[in-house]
């Protein structure tokens, strides 16, 4: 594989950085830690009016008609930036399912909202602590008189406070296996739900507990078809996200290296002692390798090859195990002031660690990525 982003691609990666840098700097990002607010939504609106948002809308529902790749790009900057905004949870999972499996009403009326920033969307999948099985799914969706409900609660649902609808992974079968599976559109502002706050390590992502008594909802796809969708989604967000962490693992490890040459002891920058050398080396070393296995993902992801399952796998490992290398390391090489909360290192070790689990944790990927590669050997 011969892959590198094209010069209008990076061109636009540079215009994020260029704007992510005169919005959204460190000041930003605490402003929403230490308030009440759930996002930065002038920065969000920002988002929306540079197009960022709809990156992969179709025209015809107001978004850019790009593909993937320019979502990466874009990512990689947010990843740098730590964006206190639902990005993520919005452009990579609910926008991402709605493409892949709206109808055509929902689309027309969710695709311009989302692409506009004039509506936010989630995903909620988790009902407890540990990974989610379909055994683990107990929201149940029943077809009533008044069309279909849902009942049962989810937990740590990204950004649902500011979320104006939810996809809902939910139970529309007897029984304990994925084939009982299906997702559905719930909008939030509804006398049968109700949202609770969950705190986090990072309070600049917001997440809460949903609850749904017979709660309207419409099916999104094919009844049973919810476990192929969310495999699908994440595969691609996964990738996305990668995205996401390597901008950070990359401006840990410029913070770490500032520091090292700025930082002074016995006469001598701190950076020219050998210890402090080989840690920044191991960053650099990390950092690359996620970088590597985050541009075979994009491949993969931007031509549909059937690689995409490993490399979404591959991509999502390195680049989480990158970017909480890179976070915890920066933090040592800044010595007691890293553990600070005047310095911005912790910044970047609290999303490090949010983003490890956003999409299921790291041990989960590593036996996905195990399971897939034995599955294609097999195959050849």
């Amino acid at each position: 594989m011969n892959f590198d982003f094209s010069a209008e691609q990076k061109a636009l990666a540079e215009q994020a950085r260029r704007f992510l840098a005169a919005e959204c700097p460190s000041s930003a990002v605490r402003a929403v830690m230490d308030s009440d607010r759930k996002h930065d939504a002038r920065l969000w609106k920002g988002l929306a009016e540079m197009g960022f948002l709809g990156i992969v809308i179709p025209e015809r529902f107001g978004g850019l008609g790009l593909s993937h790749l320019e979502l990466c790009v874009v990512a990689e900057e947010l990843g740098r930036a730590l964006a206190p905004v639902p990005f993520s949870s919005s452009v990579y999972l609910a926008t991402e399912f709605l493409l892949a499996a709206g109808s055509s009403a929902q689309q027309e009326r969710w695709l311009p909202r989302l692409a506009s920033g004039e509506s936010i969307g989630t995903f909620a999948f988790a009902e407890q602590a540990g990974a989610v099985t379909p055994q683990s799914i107990r929201m149940q969706a029943q077809t009533g008189v008044n069309g279909m409900r849902l009942n049962g609660s989810k937990t740590v649902v990204p950004d649902l406070g500011i979320a104006d609808f939810a996809i809902v992974a939910a139970r529309s079968a007897p029984g304990r296996d994925a084939r009982g599976i299906s997702l559905y559109l719930v909008e939030l502002d509804q006398s049968g739900v109700a949202r609770t706050a969950q705190p986090t390590l990072d309070p600049s992502r917001g997440h809460g507990r949903l609850d749904c008594v017979d709660a309207k909802a419409q099916l999104l796809g094919r009844a049973g078809q919810g476990g192929a969708l969310i495999t699908q989604v994440f595969d691609r967000a996964a990738v996305l996200t990668a995205f996401e962490q390597i901008g950070g693992a990359d401006r840990a490890l410029e913070m770490g290296r500032d520091y090292a040459l700025d930082r002074m002891a016995f006469g001598r920058p701190i950076g020219s002692f050998q210890a402090i050398k080989h840690m920044l080396a191991d960053m650099y070393v990390s950092a690359t390798l996620a970088r590597s296995n985050s541009y075979y993902g994009a491949w993969a992801l931007s031509t549909g090859a059937p690689e995409l399952p490993v490399a979404a796998a591959t991509a999502r490992v390195s680049a989480t195990q990158a970017f909480q290398h890179c976070a915890k390391n920066n933090i040592q090489v800044h010595g007691g002031v890293g553990f600070t909360w005047a310095f911005d290192c912790h910044l970047y070790y609290r999303r490090a660690n949010l983003l490890a689990v956003s999409l299921g944790s790291l041990s989960q990927w590593e036996d996905a990525l195990v399971e897939r590669m034995r599955t294609r050997q097999l195959a050849a």
